[in-house]
């Protein structure tokens, strides 16, 4: 069980939460794994919109849509869990009933409040209480992590991860930022630690290769290219619906081939990386 941690610097658009959906969503359709995704922030609807439109949330969606839960717990699942960990009556498989099911018994999420500002200031003190909670029921539990939970908890949170992405973008100054930050933050700087560069262009002269040759990086650095289908299904609430039809590429001239290919590529390395830090501990 792993707690894997989205780490962005602050103020850079790197894609990162979709990126969280995206790899999310190709290891619950190709992975037998528990995930849930926990989004940390405050009233960001992006990650909602890429599994459920705001006007269904009441209604059975079927197979992508939300548990059947009380209309509270769905509109605002991180305000129930926490009561009920006050309550010190909570389990670990508990959690799942403040969640919403995008795939039964393979991805859930915990979206992000979207309550007042100040509930939200004493409610972040318990999202790693809640992370470790979950860490002992399902297999991966993915962070997106938000600097509005504020330094102590956003570094508490960071060091227990058992592994960090850290989501870049394509601009030379993103990349340059990274290497300076990941000097002071030991973590960034270690195995833990993969490198990811989303809303990927590959006509770049900031390539993969040239990426991972400035960086000094041993490993290949992963990315999620930008992808015109991806990014409408992410606005339509139809990211499962879009990777389900993806899957069955076969065609490496397919303008999508290069988009599932890369993202498989990230989520067998964050599989295989796991798996070698685990041998190691």
């Amino acid at each position: 069980m792993s707690v894997i941690t989205f780490w962005n610097n602050k103020g850079e658009v790197t894609g990162k939460t979709l990126s969280i959906a995206a790899i999310a969503t190709h290891m619950a359709i190709e992975h037998n794994n528990r995930i849930l995704i926990i989004s940390t922030g405050h009233k960001d609807a992006t990650l909602d919109r890429c599994f459920w439109e705001e006007k269904r949330i009441k209604k059975n969606l079927g197979l992508f849509g939300p548990n059947a839960n009380s209309n509270t717990a769905m509109e605002d699942g991180v305000v129930g869990l926490e009561t009920l960990m006050k309550s010190n009556r909570v389990s670990p498989e508990q959690i799942t009933n403040y969640t919403k099911i995008i795939f039964k018994d393979r991805l859930e999420i915990l979206p992000t409040f979207k309550g007042e500002e100040l509930e939200y200031e004493e409610l972040k003190l318990n999202y790693p209480d809640i992370i470790n909670l979950a860490n002992n029921y399902y297999d991966m539990v993915l962070v997106d992590l938000d600097y509005k939970l504020g330094p102590e908890i956003y570094n508490q949170i960071l060091q227990k991860s058992d592994l960090v992405i850290a989501s870049l973008n394509q601009r030379l100054i993103s990349i340059n930022n990274f290497m300076k930050i990941r000097e002071e933050l030991p973590i960034l700087n270690s195995k833990k630690t993969l490198v990811l560069i989303g809303r990927y262009d590959k006509y770049s002269k900031y390539t993969v290769k040239n990426i991972t040759r400035y960086m000094n990086e041993k490993n290949k650095v992963s990315t999620i290219p930008y992808n015109t289908l991806f990014f409408e299904a992410c606005e339509e609430a139809k990211l499962p619906d879009l990777f389900l039809r993806l899957r069955k590429i076969n065609d490496e001239e397919d303008r999508n081939a290069l988009f599932m290919s890369e993202v498989k590529r990230m989520t067998d390395n964050i599989i295989y990386r796991l798996q070698d830090l685990a041998m190691k501990m």
